[in-house]
């Protein structure tokens, strides 16, 4: 009897498994959130930290289009294999392929029938008013195409010149491309853009080329562009576009590697698949629109960090030398100003298995570029926005236990980005006044200054933790440089001189950035930068406002001063009061209601934002995406809890944002959220239990989730 309850018993959970495994979770992504307005999102298949991105391009330059894509566009200029998610400057957009049928005086742009525009993870299709039906999907390093046309009689533009574009009208500095025999072309282009790099491709095609007409270049242009012919047996062209950092021998054997067959249904279904292993790692109940925020979010968070490492291993580092990057992993797309805040305190829950590898990558890109990476793109540093911000993801990966990186060298590049004068650095003018000078500095003086202090105090506790005592105390005291920005008489963090004199006139409403300098704030104003200490000194903060109370004050202030004629490309975007959504410096300062008086005006905000900015409609992301931040900010505020300091492990509670999560580990371990009445009106925490153990603290550890167990929580209205 025992024998036959334990199969029976067995057998449940076998199929429960099953049934558990066989859910598609791809079908809550929907990847046209973001494509209209300011997400800068795309609807074109990648593979979680994959090298391509194959997918439309509706033009080729302009803010709008730094994904290359916008949903209300009407025109499809090509198909190109590379792009970024949600980034506010344009880099990429590599071997463009357009499909025709009539050349018409060598414009190739063509209207489409938006009706027909279908994706979902690992795929993307449209028709195009000239018929042709196109079909994308990808691997890691290999983009495939099928084009299904109305005759056999059928052509193909290749573009090697085009590229999206940031401010050049040249792109490409010099190219070399060979048709290597009747299926077969491969190259390399060396551009500079965004940054100044190098891409290896070889294109196959699975029917023979008839013909190939060279275009004339045009002035500054320096890649080929080929109108190809073909004679189709079936209506139907595929072709395959393998990329490299490192060779066209490198794209060879990723395409033999990856992709060595024609099978266009099969790729699509791997990837869906591989899809569904990282979009399954959490699991919510809530109603279906909710479930499609929140898994496009998964899906976006995903895109990147691209490995650019060949199958083999081989790179192409930050000082162009070839080298071969361990267990195949070497990062780019780093936007680190953005994603050491919410994307990467996530990646160590959800892809704990990837932390290592983008350590490596950091310690690395230091030793070959001489400092730790501010912005790379391809490997290499574009030295976008300010800070050293690889600095809190390393003590971020070490306090949380990762150990597949040299710590000790981690510090030593940690501290050599942090005394030795570089791009975006200048330490000896830092060191002398305690603050950056306008009249010194002439850009986003007061940022620089507080954007150094996280770093600095990232730098300080690691040292700390190594017994380097000596160099702790010296980061420290840096740390606190903060308050040497601090004017009593306005509250606020404000720009100083060389004297020590107040910048004037002042107002702490007014956002500046590198666009409209003199300013002493990067794409934000005083208010929104006077938190960023509190993401490491909350004490120190309330001491410098003169108590609880005050700093209580201060946030009721900063959710309620409105700002007139908010300038969404100064960062004042997505706002409540002063708090702009839209832009990275404000995403941690509703939890610092945590440590107020009134915590639950905390997750009053955390819900407002989640209900107002995010939405599961083309416009339904309020900002740029910014390589996943945005998208994780969402994340971690659904479950409950976010980071706020990149140089501790602890998860400042907030309030869940659904009825149930469930977060699943490698290790078969689960952490479970649990919000207890939770419903539309009851959004207010009224108690916590870790492990049905009272929380009396405003957060949980990483050691506490990755453990596994329960946080329930018991919801209230107001």
């Amino acid at each position: 009897m025992k024998t036959k309850l334990f199969l029976c018993v067995l057998l449940l959970l076998i199929s429960q498994l099953v049934i558990a495994q066989k859910t598609d979770y791809t079908k809550y992504v929907n990847t046209f959130i973001g494509t209209d307005g300011t997400g800068h999102t795309f609807p074109g298949p990648c593979l979680p930290f994959g090298l391509v991105q194959p997918g439309p391009d509706n033009r080729d330059m302009g803010w709008d289009y730094t994904s290359g894509y916008q949903y209300k566009d009407s025109i499809i200029i090509g198909f190109s294999q590379t792009r970024a998610n949600g980034t506010g400057i344009s880099e990429f957009g590599d071997v463009l392929l357009q499909p025709f049928t009539e050349n018409n005086n060598n414009k190739f742009s063509v209207t489409y029938l938006k009706t027909t525009e279908k994706s979902f993870p690992g795929y993307y299709t449209v028709t195009l008013s000239n018929k042709i039906k196109v079909e994308l999907t990808c691997t890691e390093r290999v983009a495939f195409h099928q084009y299904t046309y109305p005759t056999d009689q059928s052509k193909l533009l290749v573009d090697l010149q085009h590229g999206l574009c940031f401010l050049t009208d040249s792109l490409v500095l010099e190219s070399d491309v060979k048709i290597e025999d009747n299926k077969t072309i491969s190259g390399y282009c060396h551009t500079k853009n965004w940054v100044d790099r190098k891409y290896f491709f070889v294109i196959e095609f699975n029917q023979p080329i008839v013909s190939s007409i060279l275009l004339k270049k045009q002035s500054k242009e320096n890649a080929s562009r080929y109108v190809l012919n073909f004679n189709l047996k079936n209506k139907i062209l595929q072709t395959k576009i393998a990329l490299s950092t490192v060779s066209v021998a490198g794209a060879k054997l990723n395409l033999q590697k990856e992709l060595p067959g024609w099978d266009f249904t099969r790729t699509v279904n791997h990837a869906k698949n591989i899809w569904n292993n990282y979009l399954s790692r959490i699991e919510i109940e809530a109603p279906q629109k909710q479930k499609e925020i929140f898994y496009t979010c998964m899906y976006r968070l995903f895109i990147q960090p691209t490995n650019i490492a060949d199958i083999d291993g081989k790179y192409r580092g930050a000082d162009d030398a070839i080298r071969v990057a361990e267990n195949k992993e070497y990062y780019s797309t780093l936007s680190l100003w953005d994603t050491y805040r919410a994307a990467h305190p996530l990646y160590t829950i959800i892809a704990a298995e990837k932390v290592n590898g983008f350590i490596r990558t950091l310690i690395a890109h230091s030793k070959a570029a001489g400092f730790l990476p501010i912005w790379t793109a391809w490997g290499k540093d574009n030295y976008c926005m300010i800070g050293n911000h690889a600095i809190p993801v390393i003590i971020d990966a070490y306090n949380k236990g990762f150990s597949g990186f040299d710590v000790n060298e981690a510090l030593h590049e940690m501290i050599k980005t942090t005394s030795q004068n570089h791009f975006n650095s200048n330490w000896k003018l830092l060191n002398q006044y305690g603050y950056y000078p306008y009249d010194s500095l002439d850009n986003e003086s007061v940022s620089r200054t507080l954007e150094h202090g996280v770093d600095d105090y990232c730098v300080a506790t690691m040292a700390k933790k190594l017994g380097k005592k000596e160099i702790a105390e010296t980061y420290f005291k840096r740390a606190f440089y903060y308050k040497n920005v601090y004017d009593p008489s306005t509250k606020q963090m404000r720009g100083k001189d060389s004297k020590g004199n107040w910048r004037k006139p002042f107002n702490p409403l007014t956002a500046t950035s590198p666009m409209n300098n003199p300013g002493d704030y990067t794409e934000a104003n005083a208010w929104q930068y006077f938190w960023t200490p509190a993401q490491y000194d909350v004490e120190g903060m309330m001491k410098l406002l003169g108590g609880k109370k005050n700093f209580t004050a201060q946030l009721d202030s900063f959710f309620t001063f409105q700002t007139p004629d908010p300038n969404k490309y100064l960062g004042q975007e997505a706002m409540i009061g002063q708090y702009a959504h839209g832009n990275e410096p404000s995403h941690h300062i509703a939890y610092l209601y945590a440590y107020s008086d009134t915590p639950k005006k905390g997750q009053k905000y955390i819900h407002q934002i989640i209900n107002e900015f995010y939405n599961n409609t083309p416009d339904g992301m309020i900002g740029n995406d910014d390589c996943g931040q945005m998208s994780a900010w969402y994340i971690l505020s659904t479950l409950g809890f976010y980071q706020v300091n990149p140089a501790n492990d602890e998860f400042v509670l907030g309030a869940p944002q659904v009825k149930k999560a469930i977060i699943h580990f490698n290790n078969g371990k689960e952490f479970i959220v649990d919000a207890e009445n939770f419903s539309a009106q009851n959004i207010y925490v009224n108690e916590s239990f870790l492990n049905d153990h009272k929380l009396n603290k405003p957060f949980i550890t990483y050691k506490e989730i990755m453990n596994g167990g329960q946080l329930k929580t018991k919801m209230s209205a107001p």
